[in-house]
This record gives structure tokens, C-alpha cells and sequence, in this order.
């Protein structure tokens, strides 16, 4: 799959931190934005999203409080939090809490950030064809026990 095919939703209730991703990487990927987690949802029941990307502080609810709300709903896409600040208790709740698959400080390295969408896409991809072919070979364990109870009853 090509990059613009990987479809991206940023995060960020600073507008200009919305605008810097949209100029560096719409090019490159399918990018959505949102101004707050609210925005996001609604987005989110809109489109389908490879990786979601969010700002830590924002008002409201966090970055890692929106992940956790969204993690039953929406478990495929991978996500990305971006902070202005160091903080390692975040980072262990983004871990734990988020199942956020990398932390970033802003601002941030476009290359940096680039290579590692790149990443988090291949994880999902592989993710994605990882529950087809189970639910496959599921699907081909269940005939072949169908034909065996046949072929016992007969």
C-alpha cells in the first residue's frame, strides 16, 4: 500500500501544531484533524483511521485519557502521543493505560516522525492480517470438523 493510502488523525487543541502536521505530511498521507477529543469522535464515526496521533495536554481530557476511551470501540488503529512536556508518568500511562505505541516530544523531528508512522503502519497491517487469516483458518477448522462428524456418522 502506498503512504498516501495510510490514513492519519491528528489530535491537538493548538491550531498551529494542527497546521505544521497538515503542511509536513498531507502530501504524504490521507491526514484528518480534530481540535479536541469531542471533534475526534466524531471524526472517528466518520472514517476509518490506520494510526491516530494526539497531543498529550489538552483541555478537557488528555491525550492518554482519549486513547483509553476509544480503545474498546476502535482497537486497530495505532497510536502516537505527542507532549510539549517530559513527563514519565504519562509516558507509563500511555503504555499501560493507552496502548500508545510511541511517545514523541514536540516539537517534532518530521523525518522522525515520518519513519515511525511508517513503522506503526506496518504493525498495524500486519495486526490487520493477522486476525484475517485466524478468522480464516478458523473458518477452515470448523468444515473440517463438519466433514468429520460426516464422515463418523456414516
Amino acid at each position: 500500500m502506498s503512504a498516501q493510502h495510510i490514513h492519519i488523525l491528528y489530535i491537538d487543541d493548538e491550531i498551529h501544531n494542527l497546521n505544521a502536521f497538515k503542511a509536513s505530511f498531507r502530501r504524504i498521507y490521507t491526514v484528518q484533524t480534530a481540535e479536541s477529543a469531542e471533534d475526534a469522535y466524531k471524526l472517528l464515526e466518520d472514517h476509518e483511521f490506520h494510526i491516530i496521533i494526539s497531543d498529550q495536554r489538552m483541555p478537557k481530557m488528555t491525550g492518554i485519557e482519549f486513547f483509553e476511551s476509544i480503545l474498546a470501540k476502535y482497537p486497530e488503529p495505532i497510536r502516537i502521543l505527542l507532549t510539549g512536556y517530559a513527563d514519565i508518568n504519562a509516558v507509563i500511562d500511555a503504555i499501560n493505560k493507552g496502548q500508545v505505541y510511541k511517545y514523541f516530544s514536540k516539537p517534532w523531528n518530521d523525518e522522525e516522525l515520518r519513519h515511525n508512522i511508517e513503522k506503526a503502519y506496518e504493525v498495524y497491517a500486519l495486526r490487520k492480517e493477522n486476525r484475517e487469516l485466524t478468522e480464516k483458518l478458523l473458518d477452515v477448522n470448523e468444515k473440517l470438523e463438519f466433514l468429520l462428524r460426516q464422515k463418523l456418522i456414516s
